[in-house]
C-alpha cells in the first residue's frame, strides 16, 4: 500500500484514541436512552452530563449554557435564525444581521435565507491578511444591528480573528455576537467568558472527536434564547430537541478532555513541524509564498500560494499519497474560487494556485519530510520543470520550457 500523509486538518481532524476508547462501550454494553428511567438509561444521563461539563470547560463555559447539537452547521444556523426570530417575534425593533466576508458558508448561506425573509444583511470586509478590519465592521454596526457572527479561526486560512475586540465595539451598540468556533476550540485556547460571546458554535471532529455531533454555546446572560429551529420531545431545553446521540457526545466530550489537557504541547509540536515543512520546500526551492503571514494564525495552519501552478491539479498529483486541498469548488460544472481568498483581495488567477495546510496532533517529523517532497515534485510536475541532484546532493530547479 502507499504511504499517506494526511495535511487535510480543517477539512477533519483523525479521531482521537482516547475519544475512540469512550465511544465503544456505549455503543454495545453500555447501550441506553437518556431519557429512560431504568439504571441504563440513567447511566447514559450521567455519562452525557460529564461529556457536557468537558466540552464546556474547554471553552471556558458552565455546563447548563451548552446546547448539543448534529455539528458547527446545525449550531451556526440555529443561532443566527433562531436569534433572529427570537427578536422579530419579541417585537425588536433591530433586524440588521452582519458576518465577516470570509465566514464559514453555513453562516453566509443562513445570512442568505434571513434576506429572504425580510432581514437586513451585510458583510464586514477583511484585510489582505484575512482579519476582519475592525474599522470597517464599526462603522456597520449601528442600532438597528441584531446579531454579528465572526468566526474564531477562519478554515482555509487558519487566521485567528480578534474576537474580544469586535465583542466590544458590537456591545457597545447594544447588538450581540455569535463566533463560529469550529476552528478555533481544541486547537487553541477559548475563554467565551473573557472574549464576552453571546453564542458560538463547535464542532467534534475538528478538534479529534467524532463527526455528526457539535454544541451551541448560549450564554446565560444573552438577551435573546434562540428560538428552536426543530420540535419534538424537549431534549436539549427544547433549543435542539431529538434522542441524543450518547456515544458521539462521550466521544466529544473526551476528545474535549484531551485537548484541554495537551494543546499546549501539541501546539508548539505543530509551529516546530510546520517551521521543518516550510524549510523543506525551500531546500527544494519550491517557489511559494506564504498567505496571511503576518496575521496571528493556528498552530500548523498553513495557506500556500505557488505562482502560476494550478493548485487543484498538485492536489490532485498527490492524492494517493499526500491528503491536502484547496478552496475552489465545483458548481454547476464550473470551477469557482474560495470566496475567502477573493476577500483577501487575491486575483482568480492567485486564488487558483493556493493549497491549504494542518499539521495535526499525530503529523510525526518523518511525515513532513516525505510530504516535502511529494509536493515539491508534485508542484515541478505541473509547472513544467523538474530536480536534479548535482555532485554534491544539492537539488536545484531545471526548467523544461
Amino acid at each position: 500500500m502507499n504511504r499517506i500523509v494526511y495535511l487535510d486538518g480543517h477539512a477533519t481532524t483523525p479521531l482521537a484514541d482516547e475519544a475512540a476508547d469512550a465511544m465503544a462501550p456505549y455503543w454495545t454494553a453500555r447501550a441506553g436512552n437518556a431519557q429512560s428511567p431504568h439504571a441504563r438509561g440513567q447511566a447514559v444521563a450521567a455519562a452525557i452530563e460529564l461529556a457536557r461539563e468537558e466540552v464546556a470547560r474547554l471553552i471556558g463555559a458552565q455546563p447548563q449554557e451548552i446546547v448539543f447539537t448534529s455539528g458547527a452547521t446545525e449550531a451556526n444556523n440555529l443561532a443566527i435564525l433562531g436569534v433572529a426570530e427570537a427578536a422579530r417575534r419579541s417585537g425588536s425593533g433591530r433586524n440588521k444581521v452582519i458576518a465577516s466576508a470570509i465566514e464559514h458558508k453555513s453562516v453566509l448561506a443562513a445570512l442568505e435565507e434571513l434576506a429572504n425573509r425580510g432581514f437586513e444583511v451585510a458583510l464586514a470586509p477583511v484585510t489582505t491578511d484575512g482579519v476582519v478590519d475592525l474599522a470597517a465592521l464599526e462603522a456597520l454596526v449601528d442600532e438597528r444591528t441584531l446579531l454579528v457572527s465572526l468566526m474564531g479561526a477562519n478554515n482555509e486560512v487558519g487566521t485567528i480573528q480578534p474576537l474580544a475586540q469586535a465583542a466590544r465595539l458590537v456591545h457597545a451598540k447594544g447588538a450581540m455576537i455569535h463566533s463560529d468556533l469550529a476552528q478555533l476550540a481544541g486547537k487553541s485556547p477559548v475563554d467565551v467568558a473573557a472574549l464576552d460571546l453571546d453564542y458560538a458554535s463547535l464542532s467534534a471532529h475538528k478538534l479529534y472527536g467524532p463527526m455528526g455531533v457539535g454544541a451551541l454555546f448560549v450564554s446565560g446572560l444573552a438577551d435573546l434564547k434562540p428560538r428552536p429551529l426543530v420540535f419534538g420531545g424537549g431534549q436539549e431545553r427544547g433549543l435542539r430537541p431529538g434522542t441524543l446521540p450518547a456515544p458521539l457526545l462521550v466521544g466529544f466530550g473526551a476528545a474535549s478532555a484531551v485537548a484541554t489537557r495537551d494543546m499546549a504541547e501539541v501546539s508548539q509540536r505543530q509551529q516546530v513541524l510546520a517551521t521543518e515543512l516550510l524549510a523543506g520546500l525551500a531546500a527544494r526551492q519550491v517557489r511559494l509564498h506564504q498567505n496571511a503571514i503576518d496575521a496571528p494564525r493556528l498552530p500548523g495552519s498553513l495557506s500556500l500560494r505557488f505562482p502560476s501552478v494550478d493548485a487543484d491539479e498538485v492536489v490532485g498529483r498527490l492524492a494517493s499519497t499526500i491528503c491536502l486541498s484547496t478552496g475552489s469548488a465545483c458548481s454547476a460544472g464550473q470551477i469557482t474560487v474560495s470566496h475567502v481568498l477573493k476577500a483577501m483581495s487575491m486575483s482568480d488567477g492567485q486564488a487558483r494556485s493556493v493549497i491549504r495546510v494542518y499539521i495535526d496532533r499525530y503529523t510525526t517529523l518523518d511525515d513532513i519530510h516525505f510530504a516535502a517532497g511529494e509536493i515539491a515534485t508534485a508542484v515541478m510536475g505541473v509547472s513544467g520543470c523538474h530536480w536534479v541532484s548535482d555532485p554534491v546532493g544539492c537539488a536545484h530547479e531545471v526548467h523544461t520550457h
